[in-house]
């Protein structure tokens, strides 16, 4: 039984309870289903729920006297070996072996699909993360979004949901001049300019526009720098694009801010603002009046030369966002950002959006890795791409997923590349393997997974118990690592699953011991052992993470 199917049959039990008047609550202040959730304490039962909490005030009587009125019922359904009240008015509920252990079944049936869930469902989200300056390469500050975005936009997909992803070019701008002329100068064999961009990738980049350009050292300064910087900007999102694949993050969508301005799309995103009436000019400027909607100040779109501001730009974006049909907008923001979720947030009040709900600004904190060195190429910065070949991706992934975005990260990448129990990435990925080497061991032995050898309720041990109940806890967390946008609750909840299984191999046999025959407790021990690869390998691939066969 999982714990969706538990969830209908309580759901049902409740409104016959309701129906036959046993219990006298209104029909609006039904749920519409009835969740259910791990004990903290295993001692408590397999599952709790606390609906006889939220259902005490509609039925006018305490929380315990609502909970005795359902515990009958629960107590009859099929699959539930006992039910208890603790508490205020918890009701905490035990599977028969038969029941619990019919899940290790439906895993291996469902596979890839076990762990989807439609808490999400119909909703059409935009997703930006990483939108890195093409004026260089990725960095370490990249690395994070980059892992912890890309998980995202899975596990919100898993959920039901609708995702583009999406990289934001920054490539209008002052900058993109700056990059330019300092590409040129390399050609030319001049110094860095005073706000260029120094390392020796500006460097290699000049080496390649020069073999694409050759007669680019014939022209003007005036005449070369368009071509140069075209040529280099190119060149730089190629590598910018290559480093995402090799870290396995890819979007569906790179939009253009030059193109966004060459479109007209800024000046008319100032008409359609000034039409909704919270346009202003103002000594000579064009000004919009986010103040109505809580941020610190009003923002500048069009400045007194008639050059328009980053803040206009942002304006056009996010309605461009809009007029794509994402109803909710997510940014994944630096660390350096808090002021713009303020300003965000009122651009959306100002195009008539909610902005609880249309738009949603996460801000990530820095990550450091103890002993990385910085790049020879950039020279002030640790590439991505060195991290890459330093550490790999799957320890870079899944350390960077593995923890609260929100909150300053520090790696300590020899305790990365340790293959020991130390090492979360490795202990996950080494329980995934264990499943595999069961697996062959099992085949060699005459174990085989078959339906008829399958006895759910041959599965009693204790460390077979708890296990059962992590991997049905799988759904739930992947649910709420998307509804809370936290895709390290499922990198943690793989954690505790790697724990039990662990636990359960130190314990239970899949293969007999030499002499003995094989039976149905080795069979549906397999499915379990399978049951378990998936659940892992599911996980992992939500992090973006590998699922090795072999460690």
């Amino acid at each position: 039984m999982t714990p969706d199917e538990l969830s209908l049959a309580l759901t049902a039990a409740l409104r016959a309870a309701v129906d036959s008047g046993e219990l006298a609550v209104p029909a609006e202040s039904l749920p519409a289903e009835v969740r259910v959730e791990r004990p903290k304490n295993r001692d408590h039962g397999d599952w709790a729920t606390t609906i006889a909490l939220q259902l005490a005030k509609p039925a006018g009587l305490n929380p315990r006297e609502v909970a005795q009125k359902l515990l009958a019922r629960f107590e009859a359904l099929d699959g539930v070996a006992s039910v208890s009240v603790a508490g205020p008015g918890f009701l905490n509920l035990t599977l028969d072996a038969a029941a619990a252990g019919e899940l290790a079944r439906t895993i291996v049936h469902q596979g890839a699909v076990f762990g989807t869930n439609h808490s999400l469902d119909g909703q059409q989200i935009n997703l930006e993360f990483v939108s890195a300056n093409p004026t260089g390469p990725l960095h370490l500050a990249h690395t994070r979004w980059a892992a912890v975005g890309d998980a995202l936009a899975r596990v919100l997909r898993a959920s039901g949901a609708q995702v583009t992803s999406e990289y934001y070019i920054n490539d209008a701008g002052s900058q993109m001049n700056n990059f330019g002329g300092s590409v040129l100068a390399a050609i030319k064999g001049e110094s860095t300019p005073e706000g260029g961009y120094p390392g020796a990738y500006i460097d290699e980049l000049a080496q390649q526009v020069v073999r694409e350009h050759p007669s680019v050292r014939e022209l003007t300064d005036e005449a070369a720098l368009p071509v140069v910087r075209a040529a280099a900007y190119e060149l730089q999102m190629k590598d910018i694009k290559e480093t995402l694949n090799d870290f396995g993050v890819h979007f569906e969508v790179f939009f253009s801010e030059q193109k966004l301005h060459a479109g007209g799309a800024v000046d008319q995103a100032v008409e359609r603002l000034r039409a909704q009436g919270h346009v202003f000019d103002q000594e000579g400027a064009v000004w919009l009046r986010t103040t109505d909607f809580g941020d610190d100040k009003d923002r500048v779109l069009i400045r007194a030369n008639g050059e328009p501001t980053y803040f206009a730009a942002d304006a056009a974006y996010y309605l461009s966002k809009k007029d794509r049909g994402f109803e909710e907008k997510i940014y994944l923001l630096g660390a350096d950002h808090h002021g713009y979720i303020g300003r965000l947030k009122a651009i959306a009040a100002c195009a008539g959006d909610d902005p609880e709900h249309n738009i949603e600004v996460l801000i990530g904190q820095m990550v450091s890795i103890n002993g990385a060195r910085l790049s020879k190429r950039a020279g002030n910065i640790v590439e991505l791409r060195d991290l890459l070949n330093w550490l790999g991706a799957d320890a870079l992934r899944y350390s960077l997923g593995r923890s609260p975005s929100n909150s300053p990260l520090a790696l300590d990448p020899e305790q990365l590349r340790k293959a020991t129990n130390d090492n979360p990435v490795f202990y996950v990925q080494y329980a995934h393997a264990r499943t595999r080497a069961v697996d062959r061991n099992a085949a060699a032995a005459g174990v085989e997974r078959t339906e008829e050898g399958f006895n759910a309720a041959l599965l009693t041990h204790a460390t077979e118990s708890e296990l059962l109940a992590q991997l049905g806890a799988f759904p739930s967390v992947v649910a709420e690592a998307a509804g809370f946008r936290e895709p390290h609750r499922v990198a943690r909840h793989l954690e505790v699953i790697a724990g039990a299984y662990h636990r359960w191999y130190d314990a239970c046999r899949v293969t007999p011991l030499s002499g003995e025959e094989v039976t149905d407790l080795n069979r549906t021990r397999l499915w379990l052992n399978d049951a378990t690869g998936q659940v892992l390998a599911n996980g992992l691939a939500l992090l973006g993470v590998s699922a090795p066969e072999r460690m």
